[in-house]
């Protein structure tokens, strides 16, 4: 039984998507990309000079333009900030008198207590404030 040169293809692209599955690696889809190529070229009759070049030029492009363009994404990511980090920056309101010993405020729908980040300072009830830092429970404004 001869086994055509388009089988052996798929059975190199089903094999390099193993390595691809188990490592996370990309570069192993596009081998295997590559080499689903050179069964197309296999399939329509090309020789095996052509099927490898094919697979090399594929592979190559491939590993050259997506590369890049995914390293690119990846360190583009915005970061997400979550827990007290989301509270930095926000606008609060004086719910009692901030000073440096200390207060409440409201933010983001709670109660906090506050402390005034210059220990000169002191913000009334009613006024607006924005949250440098968030020290353990405590957010300190200015």
């Amino acid at each position: 039984m001869d086994i055509d040169a388009w089988v052996w293809w798929l059975i190199g692209a089903a094999a390099l998507g193993i390595p691809l599955v188990l490592t996370a690696m990309p570069e192993f889809g596009m081998l295997s990309v590559g080499a689903v190529a050179g069964a197309v070229t296999a399939g329509l009759g090309g020789g095996t000079v052509l099927q490898v070049i094919v697979f090399a030029a594929v592979s190559v492009a491939l590993i050259a333009v997506v590369r890049p363009v995914a390293a690119r994404q990846r360190s583009q990511r915005p970061e997400l900030a979550t827990g007290v980090d989301a509270l930095k920056g926000r606008t609060a309101v004086v719910l009692e008198r901030v000073d440096a010993s200390g207060g409440r405020i409201k933010l983001a729908g709670e109660i906090w207590s506050a402390r005034s980040l210059d220990t000169s300072q002191s913000y009334e009830a009613g006024r607006e404030v924005d949250v440098v830092e968030i020290d353990g429970a405590t957010a300190v404004v200015m």
